[in-house]
């Protein structure tokens, strides 16, 4: 069998499970198995594919008939045009979380904002992202998860931003040395009903996933103590699921009366992300 009888079958074999992306599943599980890029593939397809190759290509296929993520089976995620390491010890970047990075940088591009804090990063993903395009301010980055921060090290390593992105080991706020000028969160916020025993989310750390019955647990325990990690004129950037906007604009109302809210829709027009912006004046 040669390489283009090999990309032919595992796309087949993705169509057949009803996989949405299977033509583009079955290029990127091939290439991963060879450890070739895009050009080189195509320019080789009429090579033979070894027996080895060929039984390491049935071996991803099959992980990803059975549910497991394409980014877990290759060990990558492009996010914000970069690409990141990911494994099971991380929630996968969603490319809706882009939406929190343009806000941030929207930000930083008209308030001074020297002092970042990604609240729950995971691989790293938003504040690796931030560094590489904000070069002069200062990111924490924190996590409840030792094995996330591993992750998140590595990726802080390969992008180059290791000096300016410092690792914090807690929960929530908890581990921040000093207020910050904007705080960047994608916390757990599915619901309790939705974390189905088998679904699709089952690979994944629950930890990252899991925001109780209404999905706004951690969300709302961080609303609750920003203002103790907030500098003044401070903002807060969250990520949000569908339908839980009203709630979290309520709470940040709640406990910042005299801050600035708003709402962004993701590309799909979904509610996204929550902001918050303090005046200098608030305490």
């Amino acid at each position: 069998m040669n390489l283009r009888e090999a990309l032919a079958r595992a796309r087949h074999i993705l169509s057949d499970g009803n996989f949405e992306d299977a033509d583009l599943e079955g290029e990127v599980l091939l290439r991963h198995v060879l450890g070739v890029g895009r050009a080189e593939l195509f320019v080789g397809l009429d090579l033979d594919l070894s027996p080895e190759k060929a039984a390491g290509l049935r071996q991803v296929l099959e992980r990803r008939l059975g549910g497991e993520p394409l980014a877990y089976i290759t060990g990558h995620r492009e996010f914000y045009g970069l690409d990141f390491l990911v494994d099971p010890r991380v929630l996968i970047p969603r490319p809706e979380t882009e939406l929190l990075v343009e806000k941030a940088l929207g930000l930083a591009g008209r308030r001074t904002i020297n002092t970042i804090a990604d609240i729950g990063t995971g691989c790293g993903a938003i504040a690796v992202s931030l560094a590489v395009n904000l070069p002069g301010a200062v990111i924490y980055a924190a996590d409840v998860s030792a094995p996330a921060l591993e992750v998140a090290a590595a990726n802080c390593r390969k992008h180059g931003v290791a000096d300016r992105v410092t690792l914090l080991l807690g929960d929530l706020l908890e581990p921040l040395p000093t207020p910050v000028d904007l705080i960047i969160a994608n916390l757990p916020y599915v619901r309790e009903t939705e974390l189905i025993p088998g679904g699709p989310l089952r690979f994944e750390p629950e930890v990252a996933l899991h925001g109780g019955s209404d999905g706004l647990d951690r969300i709302g325990e961080l609303c609750r103590h920003g203002s103790e990690r907030l500098s003044p004129g401070g903002c807060l950037l969250l990520e949000i699921g569908q339908g839980q906007s009203g709630a979290v604009t309520s709470l940040l109302r709640r406990e910042f009366p005299s801050g600035e809210v708003a709402v962004e829709c993701d590309l799909a027009g979904i509610e996204r992300v929550v902001g918050l912006c303090l005046t200098p004046a608030h305490t």
